[in-house]
């Protein structure tokens, strides 16, 4: 992997990306802890005060669509189901969306692009995607058309501005230098950027509970 960086605006992207083949490949499998059902309490306990937070930026409103992309362990759909959303996921991996429906719960196979609801939903996660997308300003486009005017959009990736990234960087121990499925590596500043590029204005910072270096980004749709 051959990491870049821009001079104009310091982002950190990976330099080509994988074709459709290459990633059909990759999608054929799923890693156990994205498994739907597996971890259920872990995953419960740490989306619960996520979706607590969204819904108090929203007027501590429960009453709406919620649309998780890239659900993988699919724990935010039913957390946000147990507050009262009508939720639904999507997901490349079919097996991942075969068992998240045989749990009842909506699911389908998609992308964010081929989904033909405009201005539909009231919330998107995107926990986890962005920096797997080659092309993340085109995700948030498809978020963006998604939402509501004035609709909340979560975004949590790994935070390479963080402390935790600096000591792994010290040590030589970073993981996410070799983790295969990312193609991009952002900042809170570079995030806050790309969202407000794309119709988004960022409104809530969180340090991520998930994984390590992580953080959560609520924005609003302008």
């Amino acid at each position: 992997m051959v990491w870049m960086k821009c001079d104009a605006c310091g982002h950190v992207f990976t330099d080509g990306y994988f074709t459709p083949e290459a990633l059909n490949i990759m999608f054929k499998k799923t890693q156990p802890v994205q498994i739907p059902g597996s971890a259920t309490a872990e995953g419960r306990g740490v989306w619960g005060p996520v979706v607590s937070m969204i819904s108090q930026l929203r007027g501590w409103n429960y009453d709406g669509a919620w649309l998780d992309a890239g659900f993988g362990s699919g724990a935010l759909v039913a957390v946000a189901v147990e507050f009262g959303y009508r939720a639904a996921g999507i997901d490349l991996r079919e097996q991942s969306v075969n068992a998240m429906t045989a749990m009842g719960y909506e699911a389908y196979a998609a992308s964010l692009g081929q989904i033909g609801q405009p201005g539909y939903f009231d919330v998107i996660s995107m926990a986890d995607v962005l920096e797997h997308t080659p092309f993340p300003g085109e995700e948030l486009k498809h978020a963006n058309r998604l939402l509501k005017t004035g609709g909340h959009l979560l975004v949590s990736t790994p935070n390479m501005d963080c402390v935790v990234w600096k000591l792994w960087d010290m040590a030589n121990s970073n993981p996410y230098w070799s983790e295969m499925e990312h193609y991009h590596n952002f900042t809170r500043e570079s995030l806050h950027a790309l969202l407000r590029r794309n119709g988004f204005d960022p409104v809530r910072y969180e340090i991520s509970s998930r994984y390590a270096a992580c953080m959560d980004v609520v924005s609003v749709k302008k």
